[in-house]
Formats: structure tokens, C-alpha cells, sequence
């Protein structure tokens, strides 16, 4: 049986940015279960899997297009340290919840850290990136 849309899946992974760092593993853990197409997962990771069957593995580059999508600069945010808590001294690379304009809640790194205003990156901490994946198919249904 292989692999096609609509398909149950569970798969082994291991995601690496194209220098080799992982930035994620299903390993020591539970595989991955998705239905391939349902949109669970990027839509390259989806691609990956097609056609593969039950103990068949593939490495395979996801272009950023196709995984968490381009870097937008206008999601750089710079905040006045005016409207922030005193007490708020984040380091840069912490993870904050902002509020967007609606006041919906926003995810967001720390990406510098000046005088009077800090600046946080609402993408993506993927975003921009071509990703690497080793996938193992270890079950579908």
C-alpha cells in the first residue's frame, strides 16, 4: 500500500536547516501521525510522502516556499519600551506574546534589544528557511 492523499500516516522524522542543525525529531518519541492533504502539516512535507510505502524512507529539501514561507520584513515590529512593563527585560531570542492592532495575540523572538525601543520578529522562527527532512513511514491506515 502506498502513500497518497487522504491516506492515515504515521512517520519517523527528523527535520535539519540545510547546515545540518535539527531543529526537530520525532525521535525517542511517538511517530508523527497526520492525513496526508488534510493541511496538519507544511505542504512540502505532505509532497514528501506520496507514494511511499510502510518502511521506506526518504531524505528530501522542502524550499521555504513550500514549509513555513517567505521571510517578511514587515513582520519585524519595533515596540517604544514606553508602553512596556517596567520590569519586562527580555534577552534577545526569548519567545513573547504580543498583541497585534486587534489585540489578537501574536508570537514573536526577540531580536534586538535598544535603548528605547525593542524590536521582535513575528515570523515564523522557520520562516525564509530551506529545511531537510529524513522521513521513515512506519505505518498507514
Amino acid at each position: 500500500m502506498k502513500t497518497e492523499s487522504g491516506s492515515t500516516i504515521k512517520v519517523h522524522y527528523t527535520g535539519k536547516l540545510e547546515d545540518g542543525t535539527v531543529f526537530d525529531s520525532s525521535e525517542g518519541r511517538d511517530p508523527l501521525e497526520f492525513t496526508v492533504g488534510s493541511g496538519e502539516v507544511i505542504p512540502g512535507f505532505d509532497a514528501a510522502v506520496i507514494g511511499l510505502e510502510v518502511g521506506e524512507s526518504r531524505t528530501t529539501t522542502i524550499a521555504a516556499e513550500q514549509a513555513y514561507g517567505p521571510h517578511h520584513p514587515d513582520r519585524m515590529i519595533e515596540v517604544s519600551r514606553e508602553g512596556m512593563p517596567e520590569d519586562f527585560e527580555p534577552n534577545v531570542g526569548d519567545m513573547v506574546q504580543l498583541r497585534d492592532p486587534q489585540g489578537e495575540p501574536l508570537q514573536a523572538m526577540v531580536e534586538e534589544l535598544g535603548e528605547k525601543a525593542i524590536k521582535f520578529d513575528a515570523n515564523h522562527p522557520l520562516a525564509g528557511k530551506d529545511l531537510v527532512f529524513d522521513i521513515e513511514v512506519v505505518a498507514i491506515t
